[in-house]
């Protein structure tokens, strides 16, 4: 991004014409190649669809940003970043205080909470008491792992990761898991599905933690790029003020998810 903003001043000094393919180039946003509804994944035709596919459509156009999304593997788009394979990440990533020593991040730009999820007709809850013996599915790299495996597994629960959240509610429907940890409003698209509808139910949400489970959703972005990070932050900002950001919330959710 920093070589972007010097070509474009060099161009205002020399003449747009010759340098029109340098102030060109796209913001590269990754995107989890994984489908995580209802905030992105790709349609029948490959097409990227969803909420945090809206929403970047949404600062991008705010920011005046040229922007690209660039799939990437979850647990490994971090590294993606910092490594300048792309430019900011859009991918419900939570900013935690591990993340900040690696990378920085827009400020927030929706929050949900960390949920328990069941088969119906059993009888347990969202504490490390109540899960004791169980198996619990979490999808890897994420925040759900980190306090599963803390408050979970130290308790006596067993924590599996899976690479998809896909894959570890597939176990839990078919009877190979006790439970699953992930963020609620995911979670809650999967049970108004007529597959979780029909065998599952939230046990109720963990206890919150904010040094793991985070300070609500960001855009990560690579540390030093202040003016890219100015952006973004105005573009969250004015489409929270303008109307924009309630507008296309609501084609998804039925509640507010700026959350507090």
């Amino acid at each position: 991004m920093k070589n972007i903003l010097k070509a474009v001043t060099l161009c205002a000094v020399i003449g747009v014409a010759a340098c029109q393919g340098a102030a060109a180039q796209p913001i590269r946003v990754g995107f989890a190649a994984e489908p995580y509804p209802p905030f992105a994944s790709p349609d029948a035709s490959g097409n990227w669809e969803g909420w945090e596919v809206d929403f970047m459509k949404a600062i991008c156009a705010e920011a005046k940003l040229d922007c690209v999304i660039t799939p990437v593997a979850w647990d490994g788009i971090i590294p993606a970043l910092t490594a300048n394979k792309i430019d900011m990440i859009i991918g419900s990533i939570s900013i935690t205080a591990e993340r900040l020593q690696t990378i920085d991040f827009s400020d927030k730009y929706y929050n949900s909470p960390s949920a328990i999820v069941g088969l119906k007709g059993e009888q347990f809850g969202s504490t490390p008491e109540t899960l004791k013996g169980k198996v619990i599915g979490v999808q890897v790299a994420t925040r759900h792992q980190a306090y599963a495996n803390k408050y979970f597994g130290e308790a006596g629960a067993t924590v599996k990761g899976y690479p998809t959240q896909d894959e570890h509610n597939n176990d839990l429907v078919s009877g190979r898991i006790d439970a699953v940890q992930s963020d609620f409003l995911a979670i809650n698209d999967f049970l108004k599905s007529e597959q979780g509808a029909a065998c599952c139910d939230l046990k109720g949400t963990v206890k919150d933690e904010p040094e793991i489970l985070g300070f609500g959703k960001g855009v990560g972005l690579r540390k030093g790029e202040t003016e890219l990070k100015g952006k973004i932050n105005a573009a969250i900002k004015a489409i929270r003020a303008n109307g924009t950001y309630d507008t296309f919330s609501k084609k998804y959710f039925d509640f507010d998810i700026y959350g507090g």
